[in-house]
């Protein structure tokens, strides 16, 4: 897929996944402002892509940090055709235990860090009048929730509902946007019993993941990943917006929008004893699927 040409933002782009992007991109011929809070990890991925990377050492989440970045695109080559919002941070606590802080923090980097880049790159895209791709990280746990992941889950849940809105905001614009959702071996996932063994081994010894993981699971590396980013930049998505895309490993997926599953109707309105006599809806399963580990 050719990017010449194009240039993009990768939010938290210093390590992990979001360095995986950003060097897919670069790969494929785009120039990339390379982000994180570190500057010496900022330094080293500009080093690693190359010269058409420049890099800025900001925690998003304020306005400041945002148009930071689209300053730092348009001066450094002069415009800007995408940005990926990845940067995120964990704070990992059951409700009863979750501090105000932990709450906050989360959601100032996954959601406002979100908001405040994409609100600055749909103006800067508007302006240039070429339209654009904004590409938002989601997560499984912002689609079916997730145990200890209160801040998380609903930060990324957000996240989707953004994209969905802004898809319709922006399309008069040529901008797509649209949300991935990644399964990829990162420090997260090690976590995962199941997993954890897995990974390491694979990491050890230098072997494919087994099928198992990278075909049932739809988990596999961050290189993995990188194909969908890549397609999504590029011209050749041009008619795809709104949509929250999961991938990994083997899996390329399309998740579907909340919608009313079954519906009831009754002369005058529900009392709660009709709502009892009446009620029969299958229930709707909840939370990320615990991996099937194999033997």
């Amino acid at each position: 897929m050719d990017l010449s040409g194009k240039v993009a933002i990768v939010t938290g782009s210093g390590r992990g996944l979001g360095l995986a992007y950003a060097e897919a991109l670069a790969a494929s011929g785009a120039s990339v402002v390379v982000n994180d809070v570190d500057q010496a990890v900022v330094d080293a991925a500009v080093a690693r892509i190359g010269a058409n990377a420049v890099g800025v050492a900001a925690s998003v989440g304020d306005t400041e940090s945002a148009d930071k970045l689209v300053a730092a695109a348009v001066e450094a080559f002069g415009r800007l055709d995408v940005l990926i919002t990845n940067a995120g941070i964990l704070r990992d606590r059951v409700l009863w235990k979750m501090t105000d802080d932990d709450f906050d923090a989360v959601v100032k980097v996954h959601l406002r860090g979100t908001f405040t880049c994409a609100r600055a790159a749909a103006v800067r895209m508007r302006e240039q009048g070429a339209g654009g791709r904004i590409i938002l990280i989601g997560s499984p746990a912002g689609q079916r929730g997730n145990f200890g992941q209160t801040n998380y889950a609903a930060a990324k849940a957000g996240i989707a509902a953004m994209a969905r809105t802004w898809a319709l905001e922006l399309a008069r614009s040529e901008i797509t946007v649209n949300a991935v959702v990644p399964i990829a071996a990162t420090e997260m996932t090690r976590t995962i019993p199941a997993f954890g063994p897995v990974i390491e081994e694979a990491e050890r010894t230098g072997a494919p993941y087994p099928a198992w993981l990278r075909h049932d699971e739809g988990l596999g590396t961050v290189e993995d990943v990188t194909g969908l980013i890549t397609f999504l930049a590029s011209d050749a998505s041009k008619g795809i917006t709104g949509q929250a895309i999961g991938i990994g490993g083997d899996k390329l997926s399309l998740w579907s929008h909340p919608a009313e599953k079954s519906v009831l109707h009754q002369d005058g309105g529900w009392s709660a004893e009709a709502i009892a006599a009446a009620w029969d809806f299958t229930p709707e399963t909840y939370g990320i699927p615990a991996p099937k580990a194999q033997p």
